[in-house]
């Protein structure tokens, strides 16, 4: 897979600046794994991301766009977007202008550090994850930019936990990768909005909860803050499902979350058969 910290995206950046008709700054450019983002001249941000054709799915790649239907989320509104084909691999290329974050980031995906954030920053967490629980779509998530369903999870369950039923119960609408470096600070937002859709009630939870796990005091703090979702039957299953990811035979031995996972893990798999 390619790693766009690792070559030259200067085609790409060129590309995209022609068709929004905008000058990136290249002086805020951030490059991840498989997104690139930079700021404009004119104070907006965009974000470019390289996709492969297997990884759409059935909702195609227009997540940021059709995140722009969802009201009461602290998200910075959509502007813009361009996407093509990539001529020599099955590969698509998608750019979407944004409004500038408010704050910014809170940190890498997942932290080593307490990032400080206030009650208000909870507060505006907690009503976002709420307004997006409530709502309704027809795209289906793509956490890790595969498409969730019963089968993914139980798959990826029993390859860690194999004596637990995976049956999900209630589907709704998710962020599906709410980590640190998708969420600001001091004021609450969220953004990079390319995998959501529905899925099994408490991923996102889980999710920033995963996030979490080597800073316990912090991990907790989400689980207390979205403890309806940590105590749905649902909530427990997706805290085994991303707890596999950290526990499975393709995660990192030295990964310092493991601990962590392990235990909550452990007692998620207790009730979830005595349930």
């Amino acid at each position: 897979m390619t790693d766009l910290r690792r070559v030259s995206v200067d085609e790409v950046l060129e590309r995209v600046e022609a068709a929004l008709v905008a000058r990136l700054d290249r002086a805020t450019v951030v490059r991840k794994r498989r997104s690139v983002g930079a700021g404009t001249e004119r104070g907006t941000w965009v974000r470019i991301e390289r996709r492969g054709l297997d990884r759409i799915g059935i909702q195609g790649g227009d997540g940021t766009p059709s995140a722009e239907a969802l009201r009461g989320i602290a998200k910075p509104a959509w502007l813009a977007g361009v996407a093509w084909r990539d001529e020599a691999e099955p590969v698509m290329w998608r750019a979407d202008e944004t409004e500038w974050l408010p704050s910014a980031p809170v940190g890498s995906a997942v932290v080593a550090e307490a990032p400080e954030l206030s009650p208000d920053w909870w507060a505006g967490l907690n009503v976002s994850l709420d307004a997006l629980a409530g709502q309704h779509t027809n795209r289906i998530a793509t956490p890790d930019t595969e498409t969730i369903t019963q089968d993914l999870v139980t798959q990826t369950i029993r390859q860690v936990f194999p004596a637990v039923n995976t049956t999900v119960g209630e589907w709704r609408p998710a962020h599906a990768d709410l980590n640190w470096a998708n969420v600001t600070a001091p004021e609450f937002c969220v953004f990079d909005w390319e995998d959501w859709g529905m899925a099994p009630r408490g991923l996102d939870a889980a999710t920033l909860w995963a996030a979490s796990l080597a800073v316990p005091a912090l991990a907790d703090r989400v689980r207390a803050e979205r403890s309806g979702d940590f105590a749905s039957r649902d909530g427990k299953l997706m805290t085994l499902f991303v707890a596999a990811k950290i526990l499975g035979p393709y995660a990192h031995p030295e990964d310092p979350r493991r601990e962590g996972a392990c235990a909550v893990a452990e007692q998620m798999v207790r009730d979830l058969q005595a349930a």
